[in-house]
């Protein structure tokens, strides 16, 4: 995560009234935050996070407002005058010495003297009917027009022309103090878009339904349950060298002892669990050498580009800076025949996709929706995209080319050939799409037939669709001991997920009352369709759990502990847990040495002991 503002970069704004908002800071552009003001973009570019800043008035040769770092004393000066005057007051000889002092649920304090006097202050009293604050609502506005202050003036004539305020109590003033200044003080905070950030300000002030009621929390725990990490360092498939004569014959094969640190992940929230699992694994933002190359467009799996003279490939596999064309001469009149010539292309069949450190998606429709990536940088559907970790690491395919890759034409119907005179004959255009065309071939292949064999290292869910159909599909292409955690905003589906490999089915199939898995091999029973009584093999999950967890806001103040009372409601969601196990083939039996056993008549019993 970078730690200062980059310019055409999503960031967060916390508003004193505790609102969050994302924007993109475009250079030379102005940010408005409605009725605390606005400022050039260009005073926070550059600038560290979680810094607070104060909207300073206009000055009078200047038509944009200046911004000003609140430092940390200005910030917390009522903790620390509080803290202070605690620390340092000392009883007075002529006020008397509170010996009891309770508060009571309406606000009222109650405070018992050595003198046994008893003192009543109440912030709220029914019976008074004088108007306590004298300003008026017109008088009040036209303080904010003139904006002195940062509305710090507005605040503390507020204070002033509060007729009761000395009868308000320590916590009552503390309150009211604190809500007039969340609703006139113009500051703001600076907070980087960090998957936190981005799933409280979904949550709470955009669509939850959009990611499924998912909590910070929740994320977190799917995180941590799925054991998304960074798994090692690149390694890429050779280059085929194939030519335009050659079909799927030379296709890069398929070499499973690279296949490492893959991640099986089933995403409806548009992309914020995707972006999460990529953020533990170290793809989610480009690194800092990349950032003066991102300008610099990077094939697509479906660039749709006309054919370009030769260009050198990089390491990651995207194209480079495009050459000149041999020949043609600059301004200077300096032939470019004299540059070094340029090194040979990448064949239509290169594969620039890692083989480690990788996330496969899995969804239903034509394109996977992950539209909340691009406030991480990375756009699905751009055809020529800057350089971007996720560029090389994020796979996905449909459902159907997973099951019936034979009913996909893209996947089925044989890669385009074209002799060299032929291909030369043709337009630009159709020269572009020839070659789109066998690269979006070599791709989709090189990813379904690398999801079809297997051996991911866990798999993340997060989907309306039925989760028993999930796992009967997916659960074959994990490895040994690799986790599942699947995350549902109700129980009910969870549950019964959890049921079917309950003890009492694996029990049930171990003694033999599936009939139809007599005779069958482990792969055989790891691949089973299911039946009406056993829907999934029970033997292929242990540890099954479901849990939940939410962290709420408490108010912590002597006789006033609770949790908010305005905090958002709804579904708290769960997590369903388990590790991918593989059954042992045969019959598995233990048994222990012979041992003699004496009874109470005095018999010796020669037995085993046998499991």
């Amino acid at each position: 995560m970078h730690s200062v503002v980059r310019p055409n970069a999503w960031t967060v704004i916390k508003l004193p009234s505790g609102n969050t908002r994302v924007i993109l800071v475009v250079p030379n552009s102005t940010i408005s935050l409605g009725k605390y003001g606005s400022f050039p973009a260009n005073l926070i570019i550059g600038r560290p996070y979680h810094l607070t800043y104060e909207i300073q008035d206009k000055k009078p040769d200047e038509d944009f407002c200046r911004l000003r770092i609140v430092p940390t004393e200005e910030l917390y000066a009522d903790v620390f005058a509080d803290e202070e005057s605690s620390a340092c007051e000392t009883p007075s000889a002529e006020v008397p010495k509170p010996l009891l002092s309770t508060a009571t649920g309406d606000g009222t304090e109650i405070t018992v003297t050595e003198n046994g006097e008893l003192v009543v202050r109440s912030g709220r009293e029914a019976s008074d009917v004088l108007v306590r604050q004298t300003l008026t609502q017109e008088q009040i506005e036209e303080l904010k027009r003139e904006g002195s202050n940062a509305g710090k003036d507005v605040i503390e004539k507020l204070l002033l022309s509060h007729t009761a305020l000395d009868q308000k109590t320590s916590f009552s003033l503390a309150k009211y103090k604190a809500l007039k200044t969340k609703k006139y003080i113009r500051r703001f905070q600076m907070l980087p878009v960090d998957i936190p950030n981005f799933a409280h300000w979904q949550l709470e002030e955009r669509e939850p339904g959009k990611i499924m009621d998912m909590r910070a929390e929740m994320l977190g725990l799917v995180e941590c349950w799925g054991n998304a990490h960074f798994s090692g360092e690149e390694a890429y498939l050779e280059d085929p060298g194939a030519t335009c004569t050659q079909g799927e014959e030379a296709l890069a094969p398929i070499r499973p002892e690279l296949l490492k640190g893959r991640w099986l992940v089933v995403d409806d929230t548009c992309g914020l669990l995707t972006a999460a699992m990529a953020e533990k694994m170290g793809i989610l933002q480009p690194d800092d050498d990349d950032e003066s190359d991102r300008n610099e467009p990077q094939q697509a799996p479906d660039s749709d580009d006309e054919e370009q003279p030769e260009v050198a490939p990089k390491k990651d596999g995207s194209d480079a800076e495009m050459a000149d064309v041999p020949g043609t001469a600059d301004k200077t009149g300096e032939a470019t025949a004299k540059r070094p010539p340029p090194k040979p292309r990448a064949s239509d069949f290169a594969i620039p996709f890692s083989q480690t450190n990788t996330i496969t998606i899995l969804h239903a429709a034509s394109q996977p929706n992950l539209s909340f990536l691009s406030y991480w940088g990375f756009d699905a559907t751009a055809p020529n995209h800057p350089p971007h970790p996720l560029v090389n690491h994020l796979l996905s395919l449909t459902w159907l080319q997973l099951l019936k890759p034979e009913l996909d034409t893209t996947y089925s119907i044989p890669a385009l050939t074209a002799a060299p005179e032929e291909l030369a004959s043709w337009k630009p255009s159709r020269r572009g799409n020839f070659h789109r065309k066998r690269r979006r071939f070599a791709r989709v292949r090189h990813i379904v037939d690398a999801t079809r064999t297997g051996n991911f290292s866990g798999l993340v869910c997060a989907s309306t669709m039925d989760t028993v159909s999930i796992l009967q599909h997916t659960l074959p292409l994990l490895a040994g001991g690799a986790p599942v955690a699947i995350y549902s905003p109700t129980l009910e589906p969870l549950a019964r997920l959890a049921d079917l490999f309950s003890i009492s089915r694996r029990t049930a199939w171990t003694s033999g009352s599936a009939a139809e898995t007599v005779d069958k091999t482990a792969e055989e029973l790891e691949r089973w369709p299911g039946s009406e009584d056993f829907p999934l093999n029970p033997m292929l999950l242990l540890g099954t759990s479901i849990q939940t967890s939410r962290a709420r806001q408490w108010q912590v103040l002597p006789g006033r502990t609770h949790p908010l009372m305005t905090e958002r409601g709804g579904t708290d969601g769960y997590i369903f847990t388990a590790w991918k196990a593989r059954p042992a083939e045969g019959k598995v039996a233990a048994k222990g040495k012979f041992k003699r056993r004496k009874l109470d008549a005095g018999v010796v019993v020669e037995g085993e002991v046998a499991v």
